[in-house]
């Protein structure tokens, strides 16, 4: 059982030492730790810092990249060295290391397969209470749209089985960690997670610049994972309002009609353009549902020859055929 343990930075010099300074180096039940810097474009001496620290393994990036395009290229070099379970946590020293035992724990039982650190973050002090209200609505609606419940989807500390990464794709190169419990909850994937105190604050996110910039590319990345699983929920529900509305302005020309004394048809033909109008759109969205979908079918059979591909790269195991998802 080897465990790979991979850490993201970007101009981490001063905070590396922290990250690595309660590293566990040795796990019962694991029989080898490696480490894995990637990193993402770094101006100091991120990677000097990291050799000597013991890091095993460095993936480099010539410029900055993204956070998700980091944990991508992490994962892909983890499963080359033959990880059967790959940790992230990231530079900044935000998360506890020496809680990493526990957070693999469920998957060496065999009761997960994706296991996530919940920072409770109604109890981080730097976190505003406006930031508190939105990490619970945005974990919110992650959960309902990977039929799961995550209280802190959008935490980095976390792990994952083998067999969680073949099956992932991650598509997004803002921030991987909703778009991944959108996919695992599509993808029927064990989820679990387990509360851990954050380290005391080190420096500001390098991920987003403004709140407002986090939740618009967080909000982006959730539905466009969504509608990737299920489009036809999204547009059918879109269809379904649009005759809603289309079916008032129709009823009120028919009110108007035959009730009002001396209205005539035609002063109230705006009520049939409106109504017009939105009964289009409606069958639109239906239209655009059914393409949708059938792109859908076409995605997973490019996944599914993908994910065979990864285990023939990876997995000594005979390959298994992933069905095709219930809609």
């Amino acid at each position: 059982m080897k465990l790979i343990i991979q850490v993201p930075c970007l101009n981490e010099e001063a905070t590396l030492p922290l990250v690595f300074e309660r590293m566990p180096r040795h796990i019962p039940g694991v029989d080898s730790v490696e480490f894995l810097v990637i990193d993402d474009g770094s101006q100091d001496d991120t990677i000097e810092v990291a050799r000597r620290l013991g890091v095993h393994h460095v993936v480099r990036h010539t410029r900055n990249m993204g956070l998700g395009q980091s944990f991508h290229d992490g994962v892909h070099k983890a499963l080359e060295m033959g990880a059967d379970i790959v940790v992230n946590t990231d530079g900044d020293n935000q998360y506890p290391s020496e809680r990493i035992p526990d957070l693999i724990k469920p998957i060496l039982d065999g009761r997960a397969d994706i296991v996530i650190a919940d920072r409770q973050t109604d109890t981080i002090e730097h976190f505003s209470p406006l930031k508190k209200r939105l990490q619970r609505v945005g974990s919110r609606v992650v959960s309902i749209a990977a039929d799961t419940d995550m209280p802190d989807a959008a935490s980095g500390f976390r792990a994952y089985s083998r067999e969680a990464l073949i099956r992932l794709n991650t598509v997004t190169r803002f921030s991987y960690s909703m778009e991944t419990i959108i996919q695992a909850g599509n993808k029927h994937l064990a989820i679990t997670s387990i509360p851990v105190e954050t380290n005391p604050k080190t420096r500001e996110s390098r991920l987003f610049k403004r709140m407002g910039e986090h939740v618009w590319k967080s909000a982006i990345t959730i539905i466009r994972a969504y509608i990737m699983y299920r489009p036809m929920t999204i547009f059918i529900t879109a269809a379904a309002v649009l005759f809603a509305a289309a079916l008032i302005p129709f009823v009120r020309f028919l009110i108007l009609y035959f009730f009002t004394a001396n209205s005539g048809g035609t002063r109230h033909i705006q009520s049939l353009v409106v109504g017009s109008v939105l009964m289009f759109a409606a069958f639109l969205s239906l239209a655009l549902g059914v393409i949708a979908d059938l792109i859908r079918i076409n995605r997973v059979l490019i996944e599914n020859s993908l994910e065979l591909h990864k285990r023939e790269l990876f997995c000594r195991e005979a390959p298994v055929v992933a069905e095709l998802p219930p809609d």
